[in-house]
């Protein structure tokens, strides 16, 4: 192929078989020429080769072999730094040729600065696919979950054709719909939108009574499912994309103060005005039809 990357003829390996990388892994079995599955937690290693899901195991993401073509780290943001760091410091193990480097952790900046110190041999791009589970792990992995999900790619300047056009290949692969933006921009964004309904839900799970569980309803579950997600998971993205976040943060606050305000003046009329603008917007921003009204 004129850019130099045929999936179908690709080694691939991608490091952690969690949620994101084991379904990642299923989606892409048979489309590429070998699959290569990286973990720390060998049970992990083990059912994905048990089940098929995978080629070949290596326990030591630092070794991995010279013949992969693209690397995929799916691990959590502070574990994608760390890798990396590794790899900008291991130069006796540079690949004989150059070795697209994408991640999928949810922010990007920080990223994109630590993509920027690897070697020339290795050809890096920055990816998040919008999309997941509060079970995380293998075995909540899902075949289908990256279909029909917006895969954002943050390209660096150093990003050549032959990474974009083998990232473009992977999305159309998994049937996700490829999106390019800044970093900037993607952090920005996903501070709203995933990071802090995130602490919404952790707020509304903290605050509410044990002794109130018997009355949950799924009102409830579906606002606080978030909350469900283990903080391991989240620390490192609220640290890395900390400004964006307490800027949302505010954001939301000052929405509330307003609600609260009219409620507490009895200022009915207004209440009713301010949730009708939230219900349009909800349904401006999800797609979803408006309920017919009767």
């Amino acid at each position: 192929m004129e850019d130099g990357f045929s999936l179908k003829d690709s080694c691939i390996g991608i490091i952690g078989l969690g949620l994101m990388g084991g379904s990642l892994a299923m989606r892409l079995k048979g489309k590429c020429a070998r699959l290569i599955g990286f973990d720390s937690h060998p049970p992990t290693l083990e059912i994905a080769l048990s089940k098929g899901i995978i080629d070949h195991a290596e326990s030591d993401s630092a070794n991995f072999p010279a013949q992969v073509d693209i690397l995929i780290l799916a691990t959590p943001v502070p574990s994608i730094l760390e890798t990396l760091h590794q790899i900008s410091i291991t130069n006796h193990q540079l690949p004989k040729h150059p070795c697209i480097v994408m991640d999928i952790g949810s922010t990007k900046r920080d990223i994109l600065q630590a993509m920027i110190a690897l070697p020339v041999n290795f050809d890096p791009i920055g990816g998040h696919p919008i999309c997941g589970k509060e079970k995380l792990g293998l075995e909540n992995a899902d075949v289908n979950l990256y279909q029909n999900a917006p895969f954002i790619v943050t390209p660096l300047e150093r990003t050549t054709e032959r990474a974009k056009s083998a990232v473009g290949q992977i999305i159309s692969a998994i049937a996700a719909d490829l999106v390019e933006m800044s970093a900037n921009e993607h952090d920005h964004i996903l501070a709203s939108t995933s990071h802090l309904p995130f602490l919404l839900s952790s707020a509304l799970a903290h605050t509410t009574p044990q002794e109130f569980a018997p009355f949950i309803g799924p009102g409830f579950r579906s606002t606080s499912r978030l909350a469900g997600t283990p903080a391991h998971m989240m620390l490192g993205i609220l640290k890395s994309n900390r400004d964006n976040v307490l800027n949302a943060i505010q954001s939301f606050r000052n929405s509330l103060d307003e609600i609260e305000i009219v409620l507490r003046d009895e200022k009915y009329a207004e209440l009713e005005n301010l949730l009708n603008q939230a219900c349009s917007n909800y349904y401006s921003i999800t797609d979803n039809p408006p309920i017919p009204s009767h």
